[in-house]
């Protein structure tokens, strides 16, 4: 994830910025370098274990104050992603690699310190190369899956990220205006990946995908496989299965519903990437769900749609449980990918506001009484859940807690945006989070930048709301009698 100054301190530093920048814009403050190209590459080869080798190419500039001796990168995770024969390049010479010092790498765990010899002078350009597979990641998860007919990368962890040197002033190194990149696969895989569609070139028993991203597109994914698509021909008018094997059922149902669902995200909360025209519904075998790692039916986001398992196919594509599943993973793609939360927030955040925007779609479907059907549910699931368990505040439950306050919090997160909502009314606060996701689009949001956003767009102070829902426990009494006919008993507890 890319880190984020405090804005105190952004706004604090702005009119000594300036000041500098008046005396003369081009006299570099820091050490820094430019990205002036960048292209990647993903090629899929098949196998008893099928890998991804990925290829990142670079054209970089030291544009900053000094000469640099080395650039640090964050690289894929080596068990999640199942990294391995990491190569690098300075020039066309190979680098050596090392970690960073001491409380740095503890920041970074997953980055290396790529050594420059010589050092790279100032206002010269140096090409870096790297290299490296992904194969047998440990878990197959929400970021990744690799099987003998399937792939997928999400948008996150899969690719290098370039650091700036550690200074106060040094600027990131972004990407470039445009950037080039390729998946190779065999012939007769489909394929899905952010990004304009260039081209494909056949070599072979394979075939070369090309895509462009500009500067304004969020990070790249990708989604193939050797599948049966429904429906045939492509229509951009519905929802569309990849699956392994043709479905059993008649998923036109499904498909309509789905797509009243991306409908209706797009709708209240703001158009998703002008590139996709309908979300897919893709089969990955293996894949488990992203919170326990259990088995069981389970889907997870991905840019423009959603993966699948076989388990929650064999639930049948009209049963209320498989759409349920596939509208939360489809309301990730806004609040997972068009902003991502922080550490803290996954929970109440990351997952709150997807189930939250479910409830949105219920509304859309079934009107007030599907929204108040869906928030009743939740308060039961949240009872269910408390029972004989100690439950700590939704402010501090992490994904990693411990499973039965884990529950608690899936089932009392999305109550406190219905709250939000009640508190300041249901035009003011969606429109708050199409604001919030328009202002910090790919960027990591906490708590405080989401009071933030809300208070701007509603003009109301949600401290105390905040404090309530996130550092109490227990549901407030007014709420459950404004959805439940009567007070249960329960006041909020410190």
């Amino acid at each position: 994830m890319k880190s984020i100054a405090p804005r105190s301190l952004v706004f604090a530093l702005v009119p000594t910025l300036l000041l500098l920048c008046g005396f003369s814009c081009d006299v570099p403050l820091a050490p820094g370098y430019r990205v002036l190209k960048e292209s990647r590459g993903v090629r899929f080869v098949p196998g008893q274990t099928p890998e991804l080798r990925v290829q990142t190419r670079y054209v970089l500039r030291n544009s900053g104050s000094a000469d640099l001796t080395f650039v640090d990168a964050i690289f894929p995770e080596e068990r999640s992603f199942g990294r391995k024969n990491l190569r690098v390049q300075v020039s066309g010479r190979e680098a050596t690699l090392s970690n960073l010092p001491g409380d740095y790498q503890a920041e970074r765990p997953n980055a290396l310190r790529i050594a420059l010899d010589p050092p790279w002078q100032r206002k010269q350009t140096r090409e870096l190369l790297i290299e490296y597979t992904l194969s047998s990641p440990e878990n197959l998860g929400a970021r990744i899956t690799i099987e003998e007919n399937s792939f997928h990368l999400g948008s996150s962890g899969w690719f290098p990220e370039l650091l700036p040197p550690k200074h106060l002033l040094a600027p990131h190194p972004n990407a470039p205006k445009v950037t080039d990149y390729t998946i190779r696969v065999p012939a007769d895989f489909f394929v899905l990946a952010r990004g304009a569609s260039k081209g494909r070139k056949a070599d072979g028993s394979e075939m070369e995908h090309r895509f462009v991203l500009d500067a304004k597109d969020l990070a790249p994914y990708v989604v193939a496989g050797r599948y049966a698509a429904w429906p045939e021909p492509r229509n951009n008018r519905s929802a569309v299965f990849w699956t392994l094997q043709p479905l059993k059922d008649d998923p036109g149902p499904a498909a309509e519903r789905l797509m009243a669902a991306w409908n209706t995200l797009e709708k209240t909360f703001g158009p998703l990437d002008k590139n996709i025209k309908a979300p897919h519904i893709v089969e990955a075998p293996g894949f488990r769900g992203h919170l326990s790692g259990e088995t069981g039916p389970a889907a997870a986001d991905f840019p423009g749609g959603a993966i699948v398992n076989p388990a929650a196919l064999e639930l049948g594509t009209s049963s209320d449980r498989f759409l349920e599943i596939v509208t939360h993973a489809l309301a990730h793609d806004w609040f997972g990918d068009q902003m991502y939360p922080s550490p803290d927030a996954a929970l109440g955040i990351g997952e709150g506001l997807p189930e939250y925007a479910t409830i949105v779609v219920d509304e859309a479907h079934s009107g007030p009484d599907g929204r108040r059907r869906r928030i009743v549910q939740y308060l039961r699931r949240y009872d269910e859940a408390r029972s004989n368990v100690a439950e700590i505040p939704l402010g501090t439950t992490l994904l990693d807690s411990p499973a039965a306050q884990r529950r608690i919090a899936l089932a009392k997160a999305p109550l406190f945006f219905v709250a939000l909502e009640d508190a300041c009314g249901e035009a003011p606060f969606r429109a708050g989070l199409a604001h919030l996701l328009v202002v910090l689009r790919g960027q990591e949001v906490d708590y405080n930048a989401l009071r933030s956003a809300l208070e701007q767009s509603t003009s109301r102070n949600l401290g105390s709301m905040f404090r309530l829902w996130l550092n109490n426990k227990g549901i407030p009494d007014d709420f459950r009698s404004r959805y439940q006919g009567s007070p249960a008993g329960e006041v909020a507890e410190k």
